[in-house]
This record gives structure tokens, C-alpha cells and sequence, in this order.
């Protein structure tokens, strides 16, 4: 984690998601049923790299039964350009390219390649912070259901 004053200058402009977030949120898509959840994303920073490291992990909010985690590196650019790269659990990777604006403090992500997934043919995912409340979308297209949403969540950091 990085101590203060050692963000490094690339990662300043995301600086607002450093910490732990936690919140709830819901799921669905065309090909399966609707269902609840409970997640916990942490963005942290080595401070001497222009990356920050991503995990995030959920449960059911009824049972607390583990679901789903992924880990990655979330590399912002200069010229407000951003590269992602995401590990899931269930063995798929994704490798997303995007924009952030650090005023409006949001985050816009597009798969460039889903790997390891024989239905998944894209992802995109949305992250805006307003009002201390980070909220993301992530839609998803297979090859037989076109761009539809998928998740969506509200967090508080904690």
C-alpha cells in the first residue's frame, strides 16, 4: 500500500479509489436468473509504479456463501488512456482498454480480448464515483446474446 505522498503521478488522477469498498449489488443477463449480491473491491497502490493493483471478491448477501473474485492491474496513462487486465476465478481473463476523466471521476472499460471463455465474447465495464458512492455496470455479450448488462453495483468505502 502506499504511503502518503508516494503516489506515483500516472495513478494521481485515480488516486479517489484508493482503499477498500464495500457495498451491494445485483446480476443478471437473458440466459440466467436474477440474484443479489455482497462485494468487496480494494484498489492499492505500490507507489513506485504507475499501477494499481485491483481485487475485488463477492458473496451471497443472504448466506454470506462465497461467489465470484478476480485480481488485476488497472495501468493509467497521461493522456487519460487506461489498460486493465483482469484474472477472474472461474479461469476467464480479460484484457479491457479505455478512458478515465479524473474531474467527472469515471472509468470507461472495453474488452480488447476475453480469454479462456468459450461463451463470453466481450465485457465493458463503467466505474463513476459520485458523492463518495462508487458505482460500476459491467455489460456482457456471448455469442449468442449481443451487448447486454450483467452487473451493477453501489459501494462505500470503508
Amino acid at each position: 500500500m502506499s504511503q502518503p505522498g508516494a503516489i506515483h503521478p500516472a495513478v494521481k488522477p485515480l488516486s479517489y479509489l484508493l482503499g477498500t469498498w464495500r457495498g451491494q449489488g445485483q446480476g443478471g443477463f437473458p440466459t440466467i436468473s436474477s440474484f443479489n449480491y455482497t462485494e468487496e473491491l480494494n484498489f492499492s497502490h505500490p507507489g513506485n509504479k504507475p499501477v494499481i493493483i485491483y481485487t475485488q471478491k463477492t458473496w451471497k448477501s443472504n448466506s454470506g456463501e462465497p461467489m465470484h473474485a478476480e485480481s488485476g492491474y488497472w495501468r493509467p496513462k497521461p493522456d487519460g488512456s487506461i489498460e486493465v487486465v483482469i484474472a477472474q476465478s472461474t479461469g476467464l481473463v480479460e484484457v479491457l482498454k479505455g478512458t478515465f476523466d479524473a474531474e467527472e471521476k469515471a472509468v470507461k472499460l472495453r474488452s480488447e480480448l476475453v480469454g479462456n471463455a468459450a461463451k463470453v465474447k466481450e465485457i465493458t465495464r463503467t466505474f463513476k464515483l459520485v458523492d463518495d458512492e462508487l458505482t460500476y455496470e459491467v455489460e456482457m455479450a456471448t455469442g449468442s446474446v449481443s451487448l447486454q448488462p450483467h452487473l451493477k453495483a453501489s459501494l462505500k468505502k470503508l
